[in-house]
């Protein structure tokens, strides 16, 4: 297995969970440059980091002494050293490709085995900056040229283009309370076949994944609704055998949702097809009354998503559209990446042919607020309680 990155201690860790936005951005700005979104006074703020494939850093609903809400790796960040594997400084809406497993992997070269030791993260999604081609106070738009090779050998010659914009909550059919702190920001995301070949599923696809690395909490509850069915029409309801089975104390499937514990202290992994796959899943943090939701944009009749399993597979295009992970130790006495928990949304596959493309587009919403307030949100666009959520896992 391969040295864990530097990783933040309990302490510290703790001490990130309450820091003001400013505080995050001067920490970060000492390492590297940022575009920070948003000018009134008070209001959302959102920082954007080019070095780092433009992702979302951070964010905050009460303008720059509000508390910022994205996971920070202050430890790895600060040593200023690239690591072997992936450098998992953190991010609330990062940028990456899929598939990470199986024969069509981009994480895997040709031959080796689907391991820690042999996972690379490639550089394009994980230590190669984007160039920023506009921005005004409320979006940034960033561009990057990728080469890759996947398990097969297919070669994928890429242009990724990147919008990031602060954003109002009308879109989520929720009504907010005006006593509610909220900050809702979107990424728009095209990948180009710039090469001369077209794209084709018998030698792998790519799908734009995007992730979002949040700030965990001992009460932490990720929330995914799911469609109803029975599994030999829609299939089984959840894939939850990533990095071995989820425990039954960390994953309850109960009227239509799954609640899923992000502690910061299991490796484990969840995810849903696009048969059982709904357009939004969140978390609840009751230690901080933080509601967080994430919607994005899925194709109507979309079926074909990459398979991101470590294994050679039978099915590669039965992926995934929305997964969720909660970090923690990979072997007892291990470090872990973070600690932090993820909330990701995928895009189909993507067939194309020369100069063709796809976008996917990922939302991210973040309120805090009264648990009244917040709960009439939850079961908007949940459909669920908060005291459900807090109650629902063992």
């Amino acid at each position: 297995m391969p040295d864990p990155p530097p990783a933040q201690d309990d302490s510290a860790s703790a001490a990130a969970s309450i820091r003001s936005f400013q505080d995050d951005v001067a920490f970060l700005e000492r390492h590297m440059d940022l575009v920070v979104l948003g000018d009134v006074d008070g209001g959302p703020r959102v920082a954007v980091a080019p070095r780092w494939q433009g992702r979302v850093m951070t964010s905050a609903a009460a303008g720059a002494r509000g508390i910022g809400y994205g996971w920070i790796n202050e430890a790895l960040i600060t040593s200023g050293e690239l690591q072997p594997h992936i450098n998992a400084i953190g991010g609330e809406d990062r940028f990456w490709l899929g598939p990470e497993g199986g024969q069509f992997s981009i994480f895997f070269a040709d031959g080796d085995p689907f391991d820690l030791d042999h996972w690379q993260t490639p550089a394009a999604l994980d230590s190669e900056p984007y160039v920023i081609q506009e921005q005004d106070a409320s979006q940034v738009t960033l561009t990057h040229r990728a080469a890759l090779t996947n398990h097969s050998g297919t070669e994928f010659d890429v242009r990724i283009d990147r919008t990031v914009r602060l954003i109002d909550t009308a879109g989520l059919d929720a009504a907010v309370p005006a006593t509610v702190l909220r900050v809702a920001y979107q990424s728009v995301n095209t990948i180009t076949n710039v090469g001369p070949e077209s794209w084709t599923a018998d030698s792998g696809l790519l799908s734009i994944w995007i992730l979002g690395m949040f700030k965990h909490s001992a009460e932490s509850v990720v929330v995914i609704p799911f469609r109803p069915g029975p599994e030999d029409e829609l299939g089984p309801i959840v894939n939850d055998a990533y990095f071995g089975k989820v425990p039954d104390d960390r994953l309850v499937i109960a009227d239509g949702r799954l609640f899923f514990r992000a502690d910061g202290t299991y490796r484990s992994k969840i995810g849903l097809g696009p048969s059982r796959a709904e357009p939004a899943l969140g978390s609840y943090d009751p230690t901080r009354q933080l509601l967080t939701l994430v919607t994005y944009d899925r194709p109507e009749n979309a079926t074909q998503y990459v398979n991101s399993m470590w294994e050679m597979q039978d099915e590669p295009y039965a992926g995934d559209v929305v997964n969720s992970y909660n970090d923690g130790p990979p072997a007892p006495g291990a470090a872990p990446l973070g600690p932090f928990y993820e909330l990701e949304t995928s895009s189909p596959a993507a067939a194309l042919g020369p100069a063709e493309t796809l976008t996917h587009t990922h939302t991210t919403y973040h309120f805090e607020g009264a648990e009244g307030d917040l709960d009439a949100i939850a079961r908007s666009v949940l459909g669920v309680s908060l005291e459900t959520i807090r109650t629902a896992l063992p």
